[in-house]
């Protein structure tokens, strides 16, 4: 990083970047706003760089303070781990756990486990980073995060893993467009001519089962955010794809949902963490009540 460049400057570039001024981060810190723009002044007189375009209203980064934000966010990220490991080890009765969930799992199994846990341990505290799968991944790879919730390929040499059992995709319409034959299920073949709402990481195994039943999808949106497909789904824009636990977010009578069928898709999740990290009691005492509620069940209610 530099010589000279501490800790206390990292902390105060990570803050102004994520204040988005400097002002908000001079109250964050609780320090000056001049004192603040004097350790910048400095700390790019010291990389002797400039880390901040000026004239604008919002704090933006020039492309050596794009790099500097990365690597800070990596270091900050493994400092903060390390002092949480070593100060929360104990009792686990005390501190923060935090996991990082990408939409479609995170919103089905944390609100009803982080309730049961609180109850039985009551001071502890939640930090919840919702991003896609791979920079769920980057995060725990940094120490931002102790335990990740995803849907993607895990590599087990470098975390430990609990996978929970399949469960099938299902096609979510509005009841005034419905399709199909069938109250229960939707053959593939049936979403011809259909617009489609379908997460990233189905795509490409969509499109192959589609190139094999002999037509082209029409997929009018990419996304991997539930709520915001079933939000288009309620505005008549199409029929989304889901796994059948997000059923559990289909509160308007007006959505139905069917099982895909014909060929039947699947994808299961994954909860991970890094090996040889040595986890807080209160993270270990988590997976414990995790693993007591979702791995003994050991099947995914249709």
């Amino acid at each position: 990083m530099g010589q000279g460049i501490g800790i206390k400057d990292m902390r105060a570039f990570f803050a102004i970047v994520e204040e988005g001024n400097i002002s908000h981060a001079a109250q964050r810190l609780d320090v000056a706003q001049p004192a603040l723009s004097r350790q910048m002044k400095r700390l790019e007189e010291k990389l002797n760089v400039t880390l901040f375009e000026r004239g604008s209203r919002r704090i933006r980064l020039t492309d050596a303070g794009r790099v500097l934000y990365g690597r800070v966010e990596n270091i900050l990220g493994m400092v903060d781990g390390t002092v949480r490991e070593i100060t929360e080890i104990g009792t686990g009765s005390k501190g923060t756990i935090r996991i990082g969930t990408i939409t479609s799992s995170g919103a089905l199994i944390l609100p009803d486990l982080i309730s049961e846990f609180r109850a039985a341990y009551p001071n502890i505290t939640f930090e919840i980073f919702e991003a896609e799968g791979a920079r769920v991944l980057e995060l725990l790879d940094s120490h931002m995060i102790e335990i990740a919730i995803t849907r993607t390929q895990v590599d087990n040499l470098a975390y430990e893993l609990l996978v929970l059992p399949n469960e099938p995709l299902v096609m979510v319409m509005n009841a005034q467009n419905e399709c199909g034959e069938s109250d229960e299920v939707i053959r593939l073949e049936e979403l011809k001519d259909q617009p489609l709402i379908i997460p990233l990481r189905w795509k490409s195994i969509f499109e192959a089962n589609c190139k094999k039943a002999g037509f082209e999808p029409e997929i009018i949106c990419v996304s991997d955010s539930v709520v915001q497909d079933l939000l288009m789904v309620k505005m008549n824009l199409g029929v989304a794809m889901i796994p059948i636990s997000s059923r559990k977010l289909l509160t308007d009578g007006d959505l139905i949902y069917k099982r895909l069928v014909e060929p039947e898709m699947k994808t299961h999740t994954v909860i991970s963490w890094l090996k040889n990290q040595t986890l807080s009691t209160a993270c270990r005492n988590f997976l414990e009540m995790f693993k007591k509620n979702f791995m003994e069940e050991n099947h995914i209610d249709v």
